[in-house]
């Protein structure tokens, strides 16, 4: 004989209230931090100060050179890791059939969103920067920033292709379609707000990272012109204002900016991969 300690219907209300509990700390834990940062942040920020250089090693001035040069490796990143994390997902999905391929492949990527950032800095300055002589430069902060990218686009569109049902594929066929027109015209359209899911966390860690890009960028203060000159992202703008004590104030503010950036790519891509998802439904 087996007894209840406690009624189905009692554990129902509990664990209910328990999940309720853990999502509405996670929404404050996310709104204490964004507030904190908006609130210290703000006050610096003004027309002068996202439209002007830094004066004075940042104790002044504003930082038009470090959003332009976090636009810059963020797209860059973005630009390459995005057809080769896909690529990949395809591969993966649609044609490969050695075991031990997908395995090693599916390693490798799990492995490579493992590294700290630091190891891919150091990685990147001497592998892009010294051996292959692209210097400190935009390019090789977007080539870095690439490859920290990679296997978290890679994973999440590898999820979003297996997860197109397998009957759009066979009506596809079944309509004289070949292999690729079938991935090109059905699978990849259905996959797409999964996969621009995994490009906005790719590019959200890209555009984040300071660690990574403080080897290879240069950390110049002066505005980048083209992928070759050096530059200043954001987030290692603001690690060298809070560490060296330059500035606390534009700190918070450069803080408050990146924050901002993030908000607003966040928003607008998953507003424009809503409308996308309604369009496909017809609605």
């Amino acid at each position: 004989m087996s007894f209840r300690i406690i009624s189905p219907k009692t554990s129902q209300k509990i664990m209910t209230g328990i999940f309720w509990a853990s999502g509405i700390v996670t929404v404050l834990i996310l709104l204490i931090i964004i507030g904190y940062i908006l609130m210290k942040g703000l006050p610096a920020v003004n027309l002068e100060f996202l439209l002007s250089e830094p004066v004075d090693s940042g104790r002044a001035g504003g930082i038009a050179p470090m959003i332009v040069s976090s636009l810059y490796v963020t797209l860059l990143a973005g630009i390459i890791a995005t057809p080769l994390g896909v690529g990949a997902a395809v591969y993966m999905t649609e044609y490969a059939t050695e075991e031990r391929i997908v395995k090693l492949i599916k390693f490798g990527a799990e492995t490579l969103a493992s590294i700290p950032s630091i190891v891919f800095g150091l990685f990147g300055l001497s592998f892009f920067v010294v051996f292959l002589g692209l210097g400190w430069s935009i390019l090789s902060g977007g080539l870095v920033l690439a490859l920290m990218a990679l296997p978290t686009i890679f994973q999440v569109a590898q999820v979003s292709v297996e997860t197109v049902p397998q009957s759009y594929r066979e009506g596809s066929l079944a309509l004289g379609a070949t292999k690729w027109e079938t991935i090109y015209r059905v699978v990849i359209p259905a996959a797409i707000p999964g996969i621009t899911t995994g490009v906005i966390l790719g590019m959200a860690r890209a555009i984040s990272e300071a660690a990574a890009v403080m080897f290879v960028v240069g950390s110049a203060l002066s505005m980048p012109v083209s992928i070759f000159d050096p530059g200043r992202p954001l987030p290692l703008h603001l690690y060298v204002l809070a560490t060296e004590g330059i500035s606390l104030k534009n700190a918070y503010g450069t803080a408050a900016v990146l924050v901002i950036i993030v908000l607003l790519i966040t928003v607008l891509t998953n507003t424009l991969v809503d409308r996308y998802r309604r369009k496909m439904m017809g609605r």
